[in-house]
């Protein structure tokens, strides 16, 4: 079990009422009740010390940790949407992620520095005196640079991973819950860290109210949905643990690839058109706009006898919506309205 020690908790104010992605709710305060426990104990809090687990690693945590970093848009808003911007050091994020100004988390976005549009390294982690690296295997953290926890650990910075990053012993694959069950696992275990635990269970309330509502609206009949990420020769898109997989089963398809026990993978076109998807779901982000993805795709010739391409059935989710983050819920939403109009509208073109 590791032992985290962090810098004395700085006294700051929380009193913010969060606009949940998709549903208007507000998070109540937690001010108080985190100021009452760091007066208490000689300073130390009543609420500390804590233990947690992260993908299999116990860890336990004396402070709060005060000066976070983060990596990427999704690891990001569930800072933001747990109220801890006052926690973060800043955040690393390409700027390829989507209108930042449109989310609901704008005003966060302006307090918290951007420290890079590039790849999270140690000297960036370094520069910005953090205590504990928020990222995930894929999402920050790989072996190929160096940049782990292990190697984080030796310079005295602590970290936590994404859960639907956590490796599940099969080589490097990814995955060891539902992705729904792995964004409520992160709000409840940073809860705990942070003493926030009554703010993240109202976020999970209200999540999992919003996806029972698009699941009871689900067509009978399910559409079979294929989630295309990038790629010319080969697609990359998504397996049973990576975000889209209960996006799309919650919001009423049925995931063609759900047999694929990794998170975000590589397959081959001839697997996309043997399972002919009926609806195509594009993830916007990158170089590649969701039009040039969409016409490639219509275009490409080995796939115009799939469904989805012949009716062209494609529904477009921006990249936020689906990697683990606050707005997945808003995501099931959204995709089950579309496939409700597929079902209703039989054959047409969309």
């Amino acid at each position: 079990m590791t032992r985290l020690r962090t810098p004395a908790t700085i006294a700051a104010s929380l009193a913010l009422v969060l606009t949940v992605a998709g549903c208007g709710a507000s998070v109540s305060d937690d001010k108080d009740k985190r100021d009452e426990n760091a007066t208490a104990a000689g300073g130390k809090g009543g609420h500390y010390p804590v233990t947690i687990t992260n993908c299999g690693t116990e860890t336990t945590y004396d402070k709060a940790p005060e000066r976070v970093v983060t990596n990427d848009v999704g690891i990001t808003e569930i800072m933001f949407a747990l109220g801890l911007e006052d926690r973060m050091a800043g955040y690393v994020m390409p700027d390829d992620k989507g209108d930042l100004d449109a989310v609901p988390y704008k005003d966060a976005y302006d307090k918290v520095p951007w420290l890079s549009k590039r790849e999270i390294n140690r000297e960036l982690v370094l520069d910005a005196r953090a205590d504990l690296v928020f990222a995930g295997w894929n999402y920050g953290f790989r072996e190929s640079e160096g940049f782990t926890p292990a190697a984080l650990k030796k310079l005295g910075v602590g970290s936590y991973l994404l859960t639907e990053s956590c490796r599940n012993g099969v080589g490097k694959a990814r995955g060891v819950m539902s992705p729904l069950d792995a964004l409520y696992t992160d709000l409840r275990t940073l809860g705990k860290i942070f003493d926030v635990e009554e703010r993240a269970e109202e976020l999970v309330r209200d999540y999992q109210r919003q996806i029972a509502d698009a699941a009871a609206r689900a067509p009978k009949e399910r559409p079979t949905v294929f989630l295309y990420d990038d790629g010319r020769d080969k697609p990359f898109t998504s397996g049973r643990y990576a975000g889209p997989h209960d996006i799309i089963t919650k919001a009423g398809g049925d995931h063609v690839m759900k047999d694929l026990k990794d998170s975000w993978v590589t397959v081959g076109w001839e697997t996309v058109v043997e399972r002919d998807p009926e609806v195509i779901v594009i993830n916007d982000y990158g170089d590649t706009s969701a039009a040039q993805k969409r016409k490639f795709l219509l275009d490409y010739p080995p796939l115009a006898g799939v469904s989805a391409i012949r009716n062209k059935r494609i529904f477009t989710l921006d990249y936020a919506d689906l990697v683990e983050s606050p707005r997945n819920a808003a995501a099931v939403t959204a995709l089950g309205d579309y496939l409700r109009s597929v079902r209703r509208d039989g054959n047409r073109p969309r």
